[in-house]
């Protein structure tokens, strides 16, 4: 990403409220700082925000040949929780490409790296590619007069728009060790045991919260919020984000922690998409199961799993945990 992102405190809260997270540390300063914080932290998938927006070079001009694309995966490694004033360079690297069962899965890693050449975030996102074999034709002039009018990032003037391929430069990388060092909020270690259930929680989704999510988010892709042009996708009508799936089940996590920031692993593989009809709505019911522990780092895994209308929505879902 040409220059650096600069994390804005009100961007934080906008995306905490588009993802339904109103854990007190992504909101309040004060709230922050009891948990040790120097500000308000970001919840656990913001990193997929400005993800997306360096990602998209990759899939419009250097991963070439497919019309879309599916998510199917992604993981989130916290290696410190990113806080408001954090200024981060972000690199997109692809990092495999691999057939199975006639499909091409593409996986790009983004990592986030501080201002003291720190990462502090990786990112991994994996796709497959859809051809236009796969859709139906009237899909791409449908999708053109859809989208928002948008502008090529690399257009504006004194960019340099030539792509030159870059290898992953030598030397060590330096990962961050902040996620270590903080006393977690969560529960002691010993209070915790294997088989522990998490408490059920439903979330509502409207055509709303599409809406919003994709603005804030930068995902205008109208399969999420013009039922015409799911169809004509072949879905039965208008999904939420898997992305935004991800985001509420963060949050469901995080009410049961009490720490967003003692996750130092997301890892999310999506099996069906949740529908959400204009009159509707969908409900999302959250559960979750301690799967092991580890008395020597004192964390745990914790299965996450997510329904909508009796389907599984997430096909498997862990997270990693510090507990005090």
């Amino acid at each position: 990403m040409a220059g650096t992102y600069l994390v804005g405190r009100e961007k934080l809260r906008e995306y905490a409220r588009a993802v339904q997270d109103y854990h007190p540390a992504h909101w309040d300063v004060a709230a922050a700082a009891e948990l040790g914080y120097s500000d308000v932290i970001a919840p656990l998938t913001f990193t997929s925000a400005p993800g997306m927006q360096c990602n998209r070079r990759m899939f419009e001009e250097i991963v070439v040949g497919y019309d879309t694309y599916l998510q199917t995966e992604e993981v989130f490694e916290q290696h410190r929780p990113i806080v408001a004033g954090d200024e981060l360079v972000i690199d997109v690297e692809l990092t495999s490409v691999r057939r199975t069962a006639g499909r091409d899965f593409i996986t790009v890693t983004n990592t986030f790296t501080d201002a003291d050449g720190e990462r502090v975030h990786t990112l991994h996102t994996t796709v497959v590619g859809v051809t236009g074999e796969d859709i139906d034709a009237g899909v791409k002039a449908a999708v053109q007069k859809a989208m928002m009018h948008d502008m090529n990032i690399l257009d504006i003037p004194g960019s340099d728009g030539a792509y030159q391929k870059e290898l992953r430069p030598a030397g060590e990388i330096r990962i961050s060790e902040g996620g270590l060092t903080r006393p977690p909020g969560t529960p002691f270690f010993e209070d915790v045991n294997v088989g522990d259930e998490l408490a059920v929680h439903h979330t509502r989704l409207s055509r709303g919260d599409l809406v919003n999510y994709a603005g804030v988010a930068g995902d205008a892709n109208p399969i999420h919020w013009d039922e015409d042009i799911a169809k004509l996708a072949g879905l039965p009508d208008v999904i939420a984000h898997g992305m935004l799936t991800m985001g509420l089940g963060a949050g469901f996590h995080s009410t049961w922690s009490g720490d967003p920031g003692a996750v130092s692993r997301f890892a999310v593989r999506l099996s069906q998409p949740a529908v959400v009809s204009a009159k509707e709505g969908a409900d999302i019911e959250f559960s979750g199961k301690v799967k092991s522990l580890d008395p020597e780092t004192r964390s745990g895994v914790v299965l996450v799993g997510a329904k909508s209308d009796g389907r599984k929505i997430f096909g498997l879902a862990t997270m990693t945990v510090r507990f005090r």
